[in-house]
């Protein structure tokens, strides 16, 4: 994993990207930080305005997100150095009540910055597409279902979200494949296919 200090940066930088492909969202946040002076602070935010925010590219709400993070970082709402000694839920509760920052990017803090090894981010399309082929489902399973596969994974769950995002860069199953040879000419429910005409056609014969 590529791990990022648990910083507003960090924060900022992933409501940036949230819902952009990443070619986009990095041209936006290059923009960003030039108009900021070269690094986004909380103080280096305030001094921008909402012109030179629009002009990098952030949409008006997302820009509105990010000057609330740098608000609740400057009030003490958020206090970013106490981040890593609370727990897993403590810091849900803190990010999620920002504008922007919702579970999902809450649980990104918290596997890609505080490092936490336990976190199922039950909301990640990856991990969800992932836990889909892996497990050979019809539909992308719910947090429910999620929960419910992942209870012998505790407590390196961060682990096992890991290996199934890298999991998609595996090429699907083939017609060559095991699975596909089952359902294939040599399965039962084929030769019972073509074993039934030919018993017919015996049967045909002998009662001639």
């Amino acid at each position: 994993m590529i791990y990022r200090e648990p910083t507003f940066e960090m924060l900022a930088r992933a409501i940036v990207f949230q819902q952009l492909s990443t070619k986009a969202a990095r041209t936006i946040y290059g923009r960003l930080e030039e108009a900021a002076g070269g690094a986004l602070t909380p103080q280096s935010i305030q001094g921008l305005s909402v012109g030179e925010m629009r002009r990098a590219g952030l949409s008006r709400q997302k820009l509105g997100y990010i000057r609330d993070l740098a608000e609740h970082a400057l009030s003490g709402k958020v206090d970013f150095a106490r981040l890593p000694g609370m727990s897993d839920d403590e810091v849900i509760v803190s990010l999620t009540d920002i504008k922007g920052v919702g579970v999902w990017t809450a649980h990104m803090f918290l596997l890609f910055s505080l490092r936490r090894p336990n976190v199922l981010p039950v909301g990640d399309l990856g991990v969800r597409m992932a836990i889909q082929r892996a497990y050979r489902k019809r539909k992308l399973p719910t947090p429910k279902q999620m929960e419910q596969i992942a209870k012998g994974w505790h407590p390196y769950c961060s682990y096992a979200a890991w290996y199934l995002w890298r999991s998609l860069e595996l090429p699907k199953e083939t017609p060559t494949t095991e699975t596909r040879r089952r359902g294939g000419k040599n399965s039962p429910k084929s030769r019972a296919k073509r074993e039934i005409p030919i018993a017919t056609k015996r049967k045909a014969a002998t009662a001639k």
